[in-house]
């Protein structure tokens, strides 16, 4: 049976007097007794696992919602709890069920089709008693899971539909840094303690300790602001993590939000890195382990010495949606009346090694089909076939499209204000490099696919100097590549580790961005409606609440005059979109207005 909420722990008054340190040692192999001695006793030893996944972003099953077909890729990656459970299934047969844990490290209920239908169309929060329970909820559960760490994605749909997925689930959600902003007290359990059975008449008493990233308070600004703050990551496991341990945890596992020590996507707009994993096992003392997540990158096993006992700490971050399973192996040994750790290791597990659980993709069915008929509704036709697989080098039409969406969206909703003859620019990137629009009919998954994030739209009041420091700070994105150099697509963006949704195009201008320029001198003839533009003059750029709210670094976005602002997500304003024309036709908003270039030289 799963484990639920009244199992965890948390104790906010203990102290860390007297707390026992763990640590990744090896286990010292045993001598002989030498002749005349009395034999010592062989330590008592025991070995457990703790699995772990992060980042699934609504994937329960194998299945794209956007392609309406079996997910895979050219890894061939599976997705989806229905993996997991297997694969979870298959080590608690191999070590016992009571010799095992299962924790995860966030970004849960957002992400997939899936998800938003028990988000926004048949939300969680709403019909009382008949309200439906989210399919994330109902599949973890009956996997079993024993604690999750809140992700940042967990607040996308607002505070109250948190709290109806935190009360539909059998375990806890942990955020020991996510704080009421009135009491500056944990608002979700900080921690919780599991139990390891052994058969040594002492359990071994697991602590998990749940983080998330402090960036929320920006990225979520409008859902959280005034109702939740978010602490910084080392900070707040230096505080808790001797509570944990004067709690009675033999051993502790941080189960975080973080990336291990990768590039901040917000830059210094608060005080605490987003990817603190590194810094976290290096800087506070009594950790053995720690689960990862947020960065979507594949670590098997990372070992970090904390610099203050000199012990080692086991990092690893499975890949996201499911595509991976962490593996923790965990020997302690009891000793002087306590269990210590004496080795760590960890791997990670394909899931596409497993078929899908039958259980989990029953649990599902219903759900499952009546999201596989809302995202075939047909919403209109398009004149052409339109891809995104272009988009991170050149100006292609599906990415004018979003433009000229957003373009439309905020002009209609300045039309009767002051800021009505101001011109209007979008902001634009390519979020998902497989979407496509087919000729002839339009599916409502068609057009979704194009903006898979749940971002709503704002429109700020940029100048035209302001307009241009914009774009040279997008086009960091792209590698310097000298004139007469070979050009490999494959090498060419991401430079810097940008991803691909921190690389803006802004339409409604006409620029060259030459890539043989060091970065912030790359913006050449960048001109509005056929003349340079006046650096003084004033356009509204419609732009995402990510972007609005700092996501990114942009300069001048988040400081920029507020104009207007929606609570729709983007997507739906596409959808609504496409319906009211009836018909997609690239003449009508297309335009090749950037190119790549050096020394004015067409690169393409």
């Amino acid at each position: 049976m799963p484990l639920n909420r009244r199992d965890f722990v948390a104790r906010s008054a203990a102290t860390a007097a007297g707390a026992a340190l763990a640590g990744g040692a090896s286990v010292a192999a045993a001598q002989p007794a030498a002749a005349g001695e009395m034999p010592k006793k062989h330590p008592v030893t025991e070995s457990f696992a703790v699995l772990g996944t992060t980042d699934l972003h609504g994937n329960a099953l194998n299945w794209d919602y956007f392609t309406d077909a079996e997910y895979d890729d050219s890894a061939h990656n599976d997705v989806g709890l229905a993996k997991i459970s297997t694969l979870v299934n298959g080590i608690r047969k191999e070590m016992g069920r009571g010799r095992t844990l299962l924790i995860d490290a966030g970004d849960t209920i957002q992400g997939t089709q899936l998800s938003y239908y028990y988000a926004r169309i048949e939300p969680i929060d709403q019909g009382g008693k008949h309200a439906p329970v989210h399919p994330m909820a109902l599949a973890m559960n009956h996997i079993g899971y024993d604690a999750a760490a809140l992700g940042n994605h967990e607040f996308n749909y607002g505070i109250p539909l948190l709290r109806a997925f935190e009360k539909q689930c059998d375990f806890p959600l942990l955020g020991a840094n996510a704080l009421d902003a009135t009491t500056e007290r944990p608002a979700f359990p900080p921690y919780a303690i599991r139990r390891i059975r052994t058969d040594r008449g002492r359990d071994i008493k697991v602590g998990i300790l749940g983080l998330t990233n402090p960036g929320i308070a920006i990225w979520d600004k409008g859902n959280v602001q005034g109702k939740l703050t978010f602490a910084g990551i080392v900070e707040q496991a230096k505080v808790w993590v001797p509570r944990l341990r004067a709690a009675g945890a033999d051993v502790v596992i941080v189960s975080a939000h973080t990336g291990a020590d990768q590039p901040s996507s917000y830059g210094d707009q608060i005080p605490w890195p987003e990817n603190a994993g590194v810094a976290v096992a290096e800087q506070v003392p009594g950790i053995d382990a720690m689960l990862i997540g947020h960065a979507h990158v594949e670590i098997a096993q990372r070992i970090v010495v904390n610099k203050e006992t000199g012990r080692n700490v086991v990092l690893s971050e499975p890949l996201k949606w499911g595509e991976r399973l962490t593996r923790f192996d965990f020997d302690a040994e009891f000793s002087h009346g306590c269990w210590q750790v004496t080795g760590v290791r960890s791997t990670v597990i394909n899931s596409n090694t497993a078929a899908e659980d039958p259980a989990v993709v029953s649990l599902l069915a219903a759900e499952h089909k009546k999201v596989v008929a809302y995202v075939n509704q047909v919403i209109g036709t398009c004149t052409e076939p339109l891809s995104i697989a272009e988009a991170p080098f050149k100006d292609v039409p599906i990415i004018d499209l979003i433009g000229r969406v957003q373009a439309d969206t905020v002009k209609a909703a300045l039309a009767s204000t002051q800021y009505a003859a101001l011109p209007v620019l979008a902001q634009a990137a390519p979020f998902n490099r497989t979407a496509a629009i087919p000729a002839g009919e339009v599916k409502l998954r068609d057009a979704a696919g194009l903006y898979i994030f749940e971002n709503t739209l704002e429109a700020r009041k940029l100048t035209g100097a302001q307009i241009l420091d914009y774009l040279e700070y997008s086009m960091k994105y792209f590698t310097q590549v000298p004139v007469g150099a070979p050009v490999d697509t494959a090498t060419l963006t991401n430079a810097d580790n940008t991803p691909d949704y921190n690389f803006d195009s802004v339409y409604g201008v006409s620029y060259d961005v030459d890539i043989s320029k060091p970065v912030g001198q790359r913006i050449v003839n960048l001109s509005y409606g056929g003349a340079p533009i006046d650096p003084a003059a004033e356009f509204v750029l419609a732009v995402n609440n990510y972007r609005a709210n700092g996501g990114g670094n942009f300069p001048h976005v988040a400081s920029a005059p507020v104009l207007w602002t929606n609570s729709d997500e983007i997507r739906n304003t596409m959808i609504a979109w496409v319906k009211d024309k009836g018909a997609i036709d690239p003449a009508d908003f297309a335009s090749v207005d950037w190119r790549l270039v050096r020394e004015g030289v067409p690169v393409f």
